[in-house]
């Protein structure tokens, strides 16, 4: 029997703890302690891990706390375009949808994208006409209205400028994510974004794409990251934690502070991610200020914001 471990992340950033009040604070912690204990329950009542990441990564998309499933942001026409992605490590199968709108759960999509086609990753009209035929809960454009993203989005409305997920003082990537160990060593991970305030021409990002956002491999660890979701791609961030694991031998906090300290920050890619190998092993690093993160392992509950 393998020790149970899960953890989860609700986006990182340049986060000014002088914003950040105590009532907002309390907010942020409760939604992401219901999300590791949703997961974490799974796990000890012998669920999957590949259930687990997808409770966990469900209670956050429907809370409008995070950029992703409720709270995603406006795109430049003033739509939602969401993707995600999740993937398991027994036999490296994946599932992810891109630049969907009106589904409630991106996340159960891309896992129905995984089990119940032959494809790995499916985009726009195209993935909604498939959550549709799954019969998978729709939600109509009201649904996904947050007033605070909508303000977001009338700074930048009618120009060519994109933000990532932020207020007036923070700048932060608002990409929720979980991953997991079960009681048969099985590891998997799952990702879920609203991607940039006002962007154009359908861009997606690294949250759908298996080995840029989201990865999972027994043989050596899971991987959610959030960030600068371009050099994150560019990096292929979440399979280069695996490779120099697999390849070099490294631990995984090691594997995991090369990605996050020495190879994205040279791409402008700030952010983070959340890592657990196939011993249990828990890391949660990022080269920024913050990132909402919570876990469970053997030695107990931890919710944290900043360092």
């Amino acid at each position: 029997m393998s020790p149970i471990a899960i953890a989860v992340h609700g986006g990182a950033g340049t986060l000014d703890p002088a914003a950040m009040t105590p009532e907002k604070e309390k907010a942020y912690r409760a939604a992401l302690a219901a999300a590791v204990q949703r997961g974490h329950r799974l796990l000890a009542s012998g669920g999957t891990a590949l259930d687990a990441v997808e409770a966990a990564v469900r209670v956050l998309e429907d809370t409008p706390l995070f950029n992703a499933g409720r709270g995603s942001v406006f795109t430049a026409d003033g739509g939602h375009q969401m993707d995600a992605a999740i993937m398991r490590g027994d036999d490296l199968r994946a599932g992810a949808v891109a630049a969907v709108q009106n589904v409630k759960n991106p996340v159960s999509l891309a896992r129905r994208v995984m089990e119940r086609s032959p494809h790995v990753l499916l985009s726009g009209r195209g993935a909604f006409e498939f959550a549709h035929a799954q019969r998978l809960e729709l939600e109509d454009d009201a649904y996904f209205f947050d007033q605070l993203r909508y303000d977001q989005w009338q700074e930048v409305r009618g120009t060519a400028a994109v933000q990532l997920d932020h207020s007036v003082r923070e700048r932060k990537f608002g990409t929720v994510g979980a991953v997991a160990l079960d009681a048969t060593g099985c590891l998997a991970a799952a990702t879920s974004t609203g991607g940039m305030t006002n962007k154009r021409w359908g861009r997606i990002g690294d949250s759908p794409v298996p080995g840029a956002g989201t990865y999972a491999n027994n043989a050596t660890c899971a991987i959610s990251c959030t960030g600068n979701g371009e050099a994150f791609l560019r990096a292929v961030a979440a399979h280069d934690v695996h490779a120099l694991m697999a390849y070099k031998g490294l631990p995984l906090q090691e594997a995991v502070r090369i990605v996050v300290h020495e190879k994205l920050p040279p791409l402008d890619g700030e952010g983070g991610l959340i890592a657990i190998d196939r011993d249990g092993n828990v890391v949660l690093d990022f080269n920024c200020t913050g990132m909402y993160r919570a876990h469970i392992d053997h030695r107990g509950e931890e919710v944290a914001i900043f360092r």
